[in-house]
């Protein structure tokens, strides 16, 4: 019982709840957040988290001032000891780890949708044209790489270089780009050239930091794409070939290309090779001016059928006609329908053949409906009744198997062994039960009481001597 109890108890499904984490100061380390940066590695293919912890803090020149902590594959946190250290950091990103571009941000306690999402780098935009060299203009060009947060311009100063610098942050899911194509006002086109400071290793396919060019998904995606064509044509060409009529061939100038290829509606053989084989057979077989008339006639014979889609399938491709059947419900399982029409059908249809006596059978529900109409015949139309379904389903009393359902039919009668049935002597109290039933013996007149016990038992027992016992003679085991 306790183990029943503990199996009812048993859930496959356990209910996940959350839990609570206290609002204690030694649950929380918010404070030594404060000084620490977050960072992402682009690339973790060629960015191991375990070499990248180690060696960082010797590029910052911080070496036991700083402590790395990995906190996933791809998330890397720094916390430092003096806030000076972590400034200089920050300023002087882009950094880059094994030549592959890193993510850094101040920590911040609720970060938003976008964190370590934008890389703050510098851009040098070269090209820039002479009638067009103005602060707005330049962060209207830096506009095309990312948000503009600084421009290094001034208009009053000699300038040595042939570019001009800006600092944006840039979303590293995009492309690096090169090159922008600006129309300008007055006509005429121009090409700028952005060059991005501190930016090493990128996709030289797609121009992302992301991968290299061996791993470029859109690289990937190409040349599958490629292999996938080519197999595509090459196929077609192999098919073409195997279905084109060669010099050598019986049918050559009889038949033509297009008379024996593919079929562009079904993709299959026009004409089966069966029947060309028959058709080589059947010229080779003759010569001379018999052999043209054959030829002749194999080229009408195809013609003809050009038109006719049935001798097509039947006579040059040697498909056989299908199957038309009546049963709309084939292979359909077994299909349950209850509506009021194919009752009444059934019932007009037992009656008809004189058998709705045995069919119209009220149900014999145990616990519902009174029990006078229990197994009485009643004649109406919307009563229960027994019919049988042709999808093999039958009303009524019946038993579920896996072809349907079928009768329900009585069991057998049970008859107890015969050590259970010798007969007991009746007890005094009972004498008075065996006066109200009278029998009749051999002469004709009731007696007052049944015969006795011992001489109904005697003759079983004769009964059971004359019987002869037969014994199943041994035949030797199943294999000799």
């Amino acid at each position: 019982m306790n183990l029943n109890r503990v199996f009812e108890t048993m859930s496959l499904e356990e209910e996940e709840v959350p839990y609570d984490l206290p609002d204690l100061p030694q649950f929380s380390a918010v404070e030594s957040n404060r000084l620490s940066i977050i960072g992402r590695a682009l690339n973790p293919e060629s960015q191991r988290m375990k070499d990248l912890i180690l060696d960082m803090p010797r590029k910052w020149q911080v070496y036991d001032r700083v402590r790395g902590v990995a906190l996933s594959s791809t998330m890397f946190q720094f916390i430092f000891k003096y806030e000076h250290d972590l400034e200089e950091v920050m300023r002087k990103r882009v950094w880059t780890f094994n030549e592959w571009s890193i993510v850094i941000d101040r920590w911040v306690e609720k970060p938003p949708d976008d964190y370590l999402k934008y890389l703050l780098v510098w851009v040098q935009i070269r090209n820039i044209p002479v009638n067009h060299y103005t602060k707005e203009a330049i962060v209207t060009f830096g506009d095309f790489i990312g948000k503009v947060d600084v421009v290094a311009f001034d208009p009053n100063k000699a300038q040595s270089h042939d570019y001009v610098r800006v600092r944006v942050f840039f979303d590293v899911s995009r492309p690096v780009r090169k090159t922008k194509v600006i129309n300008l006002p007055g006509g005429g086109t121009v090409t700028l050239k952005y060059d991005f400071e501190r930016i090493q290793k990128r996709c030289y396919h797609c121009q992302r930091l992301t991968h290299e060019k061996d791993k470029c998904p859109l690289l990937i995606q190409e040349r599958k794409d490629k292999a996938l064509e080519h197999r595509k044509n090459a196929l077609a060409e192999k098919q073409k070939r195997e279905l084109m009529i060669h010099r050598d061939d019986p049918l050559y100038g009889v038949l033509s290309d297009e008379q024996v290829g593919l079929d562009p509606a079904t993709g299959r053989r026009k004409i089966n090779p069966e029947v060309l084989q028959n058709m080589r057979e059947y010229l080779l077989a003759a010569e001379g001016g018999e052999k043209r008339v054959r030829e002749e006639r194999v080229r009408t014979s195809v013609v003809e059928l050009s038109d006719d889609p049935n001798g097509q399938k039947m006579f040059l491709r040697l498909e056989g006609p299908p199957v038309v059947i009546c049963d709309l419900d084939k292979d359909k399982g077994v299909v349950f329908d209850y509506a009021l029409k194919n009752v009444e059908n059934q019932v007009a249809l037992r009656r008809s053949e004189g058998n709705v006596n045995k069919s119209l059978v009220i149900r014999d529900f145990q616990s519902s409906g009174p029990d006078v109409f229990k197994g009485k015949a009643v004649d109406h139309p919307l009563s229960p009744v027994f019919f049988e379904c042709p999808t093999g389903f039958s009303s009524g009393f019946s038993d579920a198997n896996s072809s349907g359902t079928s009768r329900h039919k009585g069991g057998k009668r049970y008859r107890p062994p015969k050590r259970m049935r010798k007969f007991k002597l009746k007890s005094p109290a009972s004498e008075g039960d065996e006066a109200k039933g009278r029998n009749i013996d051999d002469t004709g007149v009731k007696s007052a009481f049944k015969r006795r016990a011992e001489a109904v038992a005697g003759e079983f027992s004769r009964v059971a001597r004359r019987s002869k016992s037969e014994v199943v003679p041994i035949g030797g085991l199943p294999n000799q």
